[in-house]
Formats: structure tokens, C-alpha cells, sequence
């Protein structure tokens, strides 16, 4: 087939997105496939007309454009097809408070939030008891992430987030381990637990420096728990309205609650991400796997 491989961006993970993709041109290309290496930072305005001349985008896209669905709008105008959610699945994804609400309107469990779109004034109070965390609303990859223990820890955090131009989320500290479940088709795959080596979360660079973390997969956790986190997978997939695939994160309480935290709608591909990790672990190569994904967003375009 001729793919466009679309990447890169000009979002604060651009860096991620390029990493990943040079592994999946690696492979596509050893499958026989034309690769056609698309920057979206330098090609935004031939985005069109460039889609048009292949049979299918793997967009390798994190944060937005991409993951907000931008881009998949755009392709659906040209009858490109692409991998994973659809323009509405991915905005909602993206912003974790609308998704929260998602979450909460389908009865699945997910910690209190509050959402601030703006810099609060100097007599404001968090709803919430600290410590607590505190986030982009749309940002990915634990950047802008940060714990705060009090007033003074919560407004640096908040000056980061809203000094880049994005909204905040406030959550609490929930005790317990991560836990993150991909999504393929219909079906669950098998969870990976998640052990910072150093700190006492997965940030930034947990998660992308080298021993970062450990990832053991299959998650060392009991039957009926696996089953309840690849069960709540599959209903957040759904009750966002997803497609193809999609990777849920938890925190497993030390009781086995379970509480989403979020869903990304283009997870990360490199051969040892967490997807294709889980992937590998039921018998699929990265390269069966991007294939894979090439033949639900197919399906998905037969079906309109």
C-alpha cells in the first residue's frame, strides 16, 4: 500500500511522535509498504492535497493537532483512510475533563476533579484536599505534571500549565499502582503494571528515559482483577466512542479499586511501547500489529 505517515507536529511531544514513527516507517517498509515520511509541521498546508495520492494515514501524531482530531477530520474530507478514533472520539479523549464526565455518566470509576480553565484569583481554594495533582487538561507524555502539597507547590505547577496556554485539572493523590490496558478491535489486551524506578509517579521521565520504569506485562495482578481492568478498557473505549484501538490508564488501589485516569486514542509506537508490549505478549509482532491497525481503519472506512 502507499501510507502516509503522519508525524511530528508542532506540539510539546513533537519529539515522541518522531521517535515513534521512524520505527513504524522501519517496519511498514520491511512489509513491502511505499512510506511516504509526512512532518506536519512543515506540510500542514499540503495536508490534503498529499493525503489524497495514498491509500491510507498512519497518523503518529501526540498531543494537537492529533490527538484532538484535527487531522482526522481533515483526512475524512478526502476519503483518506487512518488508524483509531474518529474526529469526535479524539477530542473528548484528549480533554481529560470532558472525558471524566464521559466516564462518570457511564458509571465507570474515575477520582473528583476540578477544572480550571483560567488562572484563579488569590483567594481561590481547590475543592479538593492536598496533596493533589495537577495536570494539562489536554497535554500528554506527564509533561506539566506536578504534586502539590500546598498553595505555594500548586500555583508553580499551575503557572507551567497555563504559561503554555492550556487548561488544568486538579486530581487527588490516589495511593496505589498504574496500570495501563490497550484496546485492539474489540478486544482487551493483557495490562502492564507500572513501577516507577525512581519518584513516586510516572512522569516524563519515567517514562521515556532509559530504565525509566518498570513495565511488567502480563500485569502480575489475579484473574478477576485482570478481567475488571480489561473489562472498564473496553467501556471507556466505547463510552467515548472510540475506534480500532486505544490504551486506558488506572490506578490500582491497594484494596483492587480501580480509578481511570485517562484514555489515549494514539498511544505510543515504538516496537517496546506499552500497546505493542501487550501486543507481543499474545503472539503479534510490531509489524503484525501496525498491519492490523491498517485493517480495522480500512474496515472502519467500508462502513463510513
Amino acid at each position: 500500500m502507499k501510507i502516509l505517515l503522519i508525524a511530528g507536529g508542532w506540539s510539546t511531544e513533537r519529539e515522541v511522535s518522531l521517535n515513534g514513527a521512524r520505527a513504524m516507517q522501519d517496519a511498514l517498509a520491511a512489509r513491502g509498504h511505499e512510506i511516504t515520511f509526512f512532518d506536519l509541521l512543515s506540510g500542514f498546508d499540503a495536508l490534503l492535497q498529499t493525503a489524497a495520492g495514498h491509500d491510507f494515514a498512519l497518523i503518529n501524531l501526540h498531543g494537537a493537532p492529533g490527538e484532538d482530531g484535527l487531522v482526522q477530520a481533515m483526512l475524512d474530507r478526502v476519503g483518506c483512510p487512518y488508524q483509531g478514533a474518529g474526529p469526535a472520539g479524539s477530542f473528548l479523549a484528549l480533554n481529560k475533563s470532558a472525558a471524566k464526565q464521559i466516564f462518570r455518566h457511564a458509571g465507570l470509576p474515575t477520582a473528583d476533579w476540578e477544572f480550571l480553565p483560567c488562572p484563579p484569583d488569590a483567594a481561590w481554594q481547590p475543592k479538593l484536599p492536598y496533596p493533589l495533582f495537577a495536570k494539562s487538561n489536554t497535554g500528554g507524555s506527564s509533561l506539566r505534571m506536578g504534586r502539590a502539597a500546598d498553595r505555594a507547590a500548586l500555583n508553580a505547577v499551575l503557572q507551567s500549565i497555563f504559561d503554555a496556554g492550556d487548561e488544568a485539572i486538579l486530581e487527588p493523590v490516589l495511593a496505589g499502582r498504574e496500570v495501563t490496558c490497550g484496546i485492539l478491535g474489540e478486544t482487551a489486551l493483557p495490562p502492564i503494571l507500572i513501577e516507577p524506578v525512581a519518584g513516586d509517579f510516572f512522569d516524563y521521565e519515567s517514562k521515556y528515559a532509559k530504565d525509566g520504569a518498570r513495565e511488567i506485562c502480563p500485569a502480575p495482578i489475579s484473574d478477576a482483577l485482570t478481567a475488571r481492568v480489561q473489562e472498564l478498557s473496553l467501556a471507556a473505549h466505547k463510552a467515548l466512542g472510540l475506534r480500532g484501538y486505544s490504551r486506558a490508564d488506572f490506578i490500582l488501589g491497594p484494596d483492587d479499586s480501580l480509578n481511570i485516569l485517562e484514555v489515549n486514542t494514539l498511544p505510543g509506537m515504538t516496537a517496546t511501547s506499552l500497546v505493542p508490549r501487550e501486543a507481543r505478549t499474545v503472539g503479534m509482532d510490531f509489524g503484525q500489529l501496525l498491519e492490523r491497525l491498517i485493517e480495522l481503519g480500512m474496515a472502519d472506512c467500508r462502513r463510513g
